[in-house]
């Protein structure tokens, strides 16, 4: 009983651990990842006989030039989206206009079908006692309400724009510690390469004996082939799924198919929520091409059976194979760091489940544990 307790209390301190600390989690496990990434080319670099230091250094240059280019472009589409963006909001006052005004002739339809004649049949007008009547009966109207002094007026404005002022510099300061987070990855992702064998030979001297010792080597290398194999998966699985999205989208002239592609493409990974998410790019890039019905079928229907395709096809190929994690963990995984770490819960719940699973297969303690996780 006591040792249950001990349990629970433990899980329930580290949950919270994890809730408060969210930024610190997701920034080292950001780095670590994108870490996992990028060794095998640090391995590369030192192969030709350049030093750890220095692969490190290249291979972080590398990623953030590759970051800085992809940056580039989206910000040269984003321009150009700017000044489309009033022909955005005709399409999309057009579509509003046209919805209410089929709202309204349902509802006039469905008014005709369900309510009876006599009843919609309602005089022109009143017979003149009874609106003479009516007229009497009615209250007289309001006096008009004197005006607000200048100086309370003044105070009401002041009012609201220290409220404005808040909400922008809630919402710049959560921006501002998001960006000074992710300021510290390409720095965390050097210093874990070029230090990679000195945290690992420090980590492993802190264990007593060699069997320990060895079972946490077998769980740091399977964590390690795991995050590597799903982030290098699902990579190249959004870069087939972008190629043939921004093809299609190209073919049927859509506007900004260069970032629209890619963009359904990579949210098409996203799980359970993939398909809707990569549907709504192309379908708002369309608006102010497309006005019949039929178009927008068609390009919903082409980025679906893309999705479809990469997921049943290609997606246990190239990722599935390593994880092997069973559904039902997963959706719990996705529901659990959701309410933790929010929207990077989503993208990191998979792969820190899958480390876990693959650390908890390399410890003969554990194993009971993978297996459970296991598909």
């Amino acid at each position: 009983m006591l040792n249950l307790a001990g349990a629970l209390a433990t899980l329930l301190l580290t949950v919270v651990l994890l809730y408060l600390g969210r930024a610190f989690f997701i920034t080292l496990i950001s780095a670590i990842l994108l870490a996992f990434i990028l060794d095998p080319l640090v391995n590369l670099f030192i192969r030709i006989r350049i030093p750890r230091s220095l692969a490190s250094f290249f291979a972080c240059t590398l990623m953030l030039g590759v970051v800085y280019l992809l940056g580039l472009g989206l910000w040269t589409q984003v321009v150009g989206l700017w000044e489309d963006i009033p022909a955005y909001s005709r399409r999309v006052a057009e579509i509003v206009d046209s919805a209410t005004l089929q709202l309204d002739a349902v509802e006039k339809t469905a008014q005709d079908l369900l309510v009876p004649r006599r009843l919609r049949e309602i005089p022109a007008q009143q017979p003149d006692a009874k609106a003479a009547a009516k007229q009497r009966r009615r209250p007289s109207a309001p006096s008009p309400q004197p005006q607000s002094p200048p100086a309370v007026q003044e105070v009401r404005i002041k009012q609201e724009e220290g409220a404005l002022v808040s909400t922008l510099y809630a919402h710049l300061s959560e921006f501002y510690d998001a960006a000074l987070m992710a300021s510290f990855v390409p720095f965390l992702v050097y210093f874990l390469l070029s230090w990679r064998d000195h945290f690992r030979r420090s980590f492993l001297l802190l264990l007593a004996t060699q069997s320990r010792q060895e079972n946490i080597q077998r769980a740091w290398d399977g964590i390690a082939s795991v995050a590597r194999a799903y982030l290098v998966g699902n990579f190249l699985l959004g870069i087939v799924v972008s190629i043939a999205s921004a093809a299609f989208f190209w073919f049927v002239k859509l506007p900004y198919w260069q970032v629209v592609g890619p963009m359904s493409g990579f949210l098409s990974l996203v799980p359970y929520l993939g398909l809707p998410l990569a549907i709504i790019p192309p379908i708002v890039a369309a608006l102010p091409v497309y006005t019949a019905l039929p178009a927008y079928l068609i390009i919903g229907a082409t980025t679906a059976v893309f999705h479809l395709i990469a997921l049943n096809l290609l997606y246990p190929k190239l990722v599935g194979a390593r994880v092997h994690l069973n559904p039902l963990v997963v959706t719990v995984a996705l529901m659990l760091w959701y309410l933790l770490w929010g929207g990077a819960g989503l993208v990191l719940a998979i792969p820190v489940t899958a480390g876990l699973k693959a650390a908890f297969d390399n410890i003969p303690s554990l194993r009971p544990y993978g297996r459970l996780l296991g598909d």
